[in-house]
């Protein structure tokens, strides 16, 4: 087998208002579809001692088109479990994407009152398979349910 790619990345998020607030309109992705649905493959759940419904909303952002472009699922589960792991515990800790502007998107997220993880800091791309002499300046911060976001851009 051959990996040529990420297909997508998942999301599980306690609020979908709130995670499109930040995916979407701040960030910059699009929306591609809008899937609420009800009682997912018949799946039940226990709310208060009573087996009910689950439903489940996805939401598809994605920041290009094309067959094998990645794009992200917000996926808000009723009833919500769960929370976000910290930064480099067992588990996806944290993904990251390559951008142009990252300073503009930092000066937007800080001004929106995003949590900062670590402010635009420049290090070497030894760790991205480079040789060594590269640079990249690097960012992360957290979305509306604490998983932690990176953004990288080479200067």
């Amino acid at each position: 087998m051959k990996i040529r790619g990420t297909s997508h990345i998942a999301i599980g998020v306690s609020n979908m208002e709130q995670s499109l607030k930040f995916y979407r309109d701040l960030l910059g992705l699009k929306v591609t579809l809008n899937d609420p649905q009800e009682n997912p493959g018949g799946m039940l759940a226990k709310v208060q001692g009573e087996q009910q419904p689950r439903t489940r909303h996805g939401v598809y952002l994605r920041w290009e088109d094309g067959p094998d472009a990645t794009f992200i699922v917000l996926s808000e589960d009723h009833p919500v479990s769960g929370s976000a792991i910290k930064l480099n515990q067992v588990g996806i800790h944290h993904f990251a994407f390559w951008v142009d502007d990252l300073e503009a998107t930092f000066e937007r997220v800080k001004a929106a009152g995003v949590p900062i993880v670590l402010p635009p800091t420049v290090a070497g791309t030894v760790a991205y398979g480079e040789p060594e002499g590269g640079k990249v300046m690097t960012t992360l911060f957290r979305d509306p349910d604490g998983i932690v976001i990176q953004l990288d851009q080479r200067v």
